[in-house]
């Protein structure tokens, strides 16, 4: 058995691919309109071959933002830095909702409110500001 993909529904396709292209690095596998459907699928990945996706699905007619479970969880990303990579996103204007005080572990939100957890490759880095002393923002 193979994982494929985790499938998140958004209301804003650009915004959102915008996002994870920002902030995780993240390239556009394929694009799939389907007009009798009314949706369009958006595959996203690291860009290494045969790594798992993230399936943007934009339902054309949907209005309302999408109800946020608690038992979805989060997606998570291994990062070589964790402090350079909140830093960046931070500059593009996201909010670090659970910031890395540990030096290991940090969650950010898609602007459809999906959780994504950051975890430092190997061991924690030192603890040092800001993040030390920053609060945690919202649920993440």
């Amino acid at each position: 058995m193979k994982f494929l993909h985790t499938m998140i529904r958004v209301l804003d396709l650009e915004k959102t691919i915008s996002f994870f292209e920002q902030t995780l690095g993240l390239v556009v596998n394929r694009r799939a309109e389907h007009p009798e459907g009314k949706f369009t699928l958006v595959f996203l990945s690291t860009g290494e071959p045969d790594a798992p996706e993230i399936e943007l699905t934009y339902n054309w007619d949907q209005k309302e933002p999408y109800t946020v479970g608690r038992n979805f969880g989060h997606l998570a990303f291994q990062t070589e830095n964790i402090y350079e990579t909140c830093d960046r996103i931070m500059k593009f204007g996201y909010q670090i909702h659970r910031p890395p005080r540990d030096g290991r572990m940090a969650f950010i939100r898609t602007p459809d409110l999906i959780s994504i957890e950051l975890l430092q490759k190997g061991k924690a880095l030192e603890p040092k500001e800001p993040w030390l002393s920053m609060k945690n923002y919202g649920e993440w």
